[in-house]
Formats: structure tokens, sequence, C-alpha cells
């Protein structure tokens, strides 16, 4: 499935508008439209946009989503129901409101175009070492959650060194962390030590104390009560820069 012809699809769901109407507005056939937006045929990155632009969605929007954000990162069929939902709420209003909509400037209809993406995309902010928001991820929010949890609740963490370098994580890779309180076997966790923070490979004991495992240049590990650790999230996802 071609992101780009998700895109097309979804603004032109967005405005109402028929495939024929769209294809006319920017001089290509309607049955170009259809395969493009069916992903049988590929359309050139600079032609997507002289469609989305001709249908009068901007590069940038009020939320800071772009293009290029929004096709590499959300599934955006899971967009249409949502958005189809937002512009119905739209359409709600009595007969004289939705007169002066349809007068109003694009940034209503875009508002629109933002209620249903804040639906599917978030902005998850990236913290280093001392809990300092040093960037975001964009990542795509799936039945209202990010891994399973809270959108607000997830977040990355940077490796502050190499302690888990033999288990493929290296100072500077991101960890996505989702809320845990407990000990998960097998799992990389965050925990908060006197300290700071700290991320350790987990292995359950018995029911009172767990094993913490890092491995750098040699492996090493100390056994722990549970009623000594805090723990704070579980790390369910890697990502790592190869330059």
């Amino acid at each position: 499935m071609s992101r780009l012809g998700d895109l097309i699809r979804l603004e032109r769901t967005r405005q109402g508008l028929t495939h024929k109407q769209v294809a006319r507005k920017c001089g290509v056939s309607d049955k170009y439209l259809m395969e493009v937006e069916a992903g049988t045929r590929i359309i050139a990155d600079d032609q997507a946009r002289r469609i989305l632009k001709t249908m009068g969605m901007t590069q940038q929007t009020e939320a800071d989503f772009t293009l290029d954000d929004i096709a590499a990162t959300v599934d955006l069929q899971s967009a249409v129901p949502q958005l189809t939902k937002a512009v119905e709420a739209k359409k709600a209003p009595k007969a004289k409101e939705e007169k002066t909509n349809d007068s109003a400037d694009p940034g209503v209809a875009g508002s629109i175009w933002l209620d249903a993406l804040s639906g599917v995309l978030k902005h998850v902010p990236v913290y280093n070492a001392v809990m300092k928001e040093v960037g975001h991820r964009l990542l795509p929010i799936t039945n209202g959650k990010i891994e399973g949890a809270s959108p607000d609740k997830v977040y990355y963490f940077m490796a502050p060194d190499n302690q888990l370098r033999g288990f493929r994580v290296q100072r500077g890779d991101l960890l996505l962390v989702v809320p845990a309180q407990a000990a998960v076997d097998g799992a990389i966790m965050l925990l908060q030590t006197p300290q700071g923070r700290i991320l350790r490979k987990i292995k359950r004991v018995n029911d009172y104390q767990a094993m913490l495992q890092k491995y750098d240049e040699a492996f090493e590990s100390e056994i722990k009560n549970y009623n000594e650790l805090t723990f704070v999230g579980r790390c369910v996802r890697l990502e790592a820069d190869l330059t």
C-alpha cells in the first residue's frame, strides 16, 4: 500500500470529494488517481505534493506534522474512520452554522484534519539520563494506545553508556519505555536508583529477588531483593543509529 496514496485518499475523504472531482482539479485521470490510492501505481513525491497542494493541504500543519512525518509513520487507513467522524461532528450544528463554516477560512477545515491526526499520531519525548527532554519521535497510536500503554505515559530513554552493549544496546541508542512497576523476566528495564536512572536486563530469581545483569566488556550481575528496587518501566523497542 502506498503511503502517499493513503495520504491523498485521506485528504480527499476529508473534503468529501470524488475521484473525478480531484482528478479534474489536478489535471490527471480519475483512473490514475484511483490506482495511486489503491497502491497499484507508484507516484513520485513531487506529483503527490502537487496534488495535495492543489486540494488545499499545506506542507506543514499547526501540529508540526509534515507530509514526510505522516507518510512515513502512520497507517493512514486507520485515520479514515476518525476523520469521517470528525467531519460529521463539524456538520452536526444547525444549518446557519453550517453556512458559516462553509465560508470560514481554511484553518477550520484544517482543524478537522488535525483532530483526526491527533488520534493516530503522537510526539513521544526523548529523555537523557537526567530526564531532560532532548528530542522526540513520531509514533502511531493504535486503538488509543502505544505498545499497549497510554500515549502520555510512554517515552524514549537514551542509553547513557555501554553497560548493555553485550545485549545490543549502546550509548546513544533510544529505548521506548512503557510503565512497569514489577520485574519482567528477561526484559531490559529502567530502574530508579539513588544515583539516577539505569538500564539493566532482569532475570527473576524467585518471588523475592531479581538478578540485575549488565554486559560491557564482560558479563556482570548482582542479586537484589525486590524491596530494594524501584522499577520505572520496561523497554519494548530499540532504535539505533547505524551511521
